[in-house]
């Protein structure tokens, strides 16, 4: 068999992965780019760097719905981390609290979601390693229709307030 040229696998790989996004498998992308599943586009997807022995970090991503019909964030999953979760943030007597939303999180029709700092964000639990500025971490979404998702978030400094890109 002749080995494939660069450019060749290149164009395949991107087939594969225009195929998947459409069909509304399992798609993957990497950086920090607009990534389009289904009726979904996720943006300024980034987590920030811990110190070392930090038990957990948090996740932010825009997520915004086109279509007609609402979907949500079932779960999260990470290699990097024991558990993970998308968690809510409230005021509740003067006192931040922190909750994970067991029943996911709704993007309704023509709308947008933004996980922050400070806001609801993705909570990774149980870290198995730092995570180092400028380095990417992969995260698998799972949503109710549009299916999984597997993206890498750049890492931003440690007390960063937004991603790497527009911390520059």
């Amino acid at each position: 068999m002749m080995p494939l040229s660069h450019s060749f696998r290149s164009l395949i790989a991107t087939g594969l992965a225009a195929g998947l996004i459409a069909g509304g498998g399992s798609a993957f992308a990497q950086g920090a780019g607009p990534i389009k599943v289904g009726d979904l586009t996720i943006s300024d997807a980034w987590t920030r760097a811990t110190p070392p022995g930090a038990p957990s970090a948090g996740g932010y991503l825009t997520i915004s719905n086109a279509g007609s019909k609402p979907d949500r964030l079932v779960s999260v999953s990470a290699p990097f981390a024991e558990e993970s979760a998308v968690h809510a943030m409230s005021m509740q007597d003067g006192v931040m609290r922190m909750r994970a939303m067991s029943e996911g999180l709704e993007i309704r029709p023509g709308e947008s979601v933004t996980l922050e700092p400070g806001g609801n964000h993705v909570m990774f639990m149980g870290l198995e390693t730092t995570l180092t500025a400028g380095k990417a971490v992969p995260v698998t979404l799972t949503f109710e229709h549009a299916g999984k998702v597997e993206l890498d978030l750049p890492t931003a400094a440690i007390g960063a307030t937004h991603p790497p890109e527009a911390s520059k």
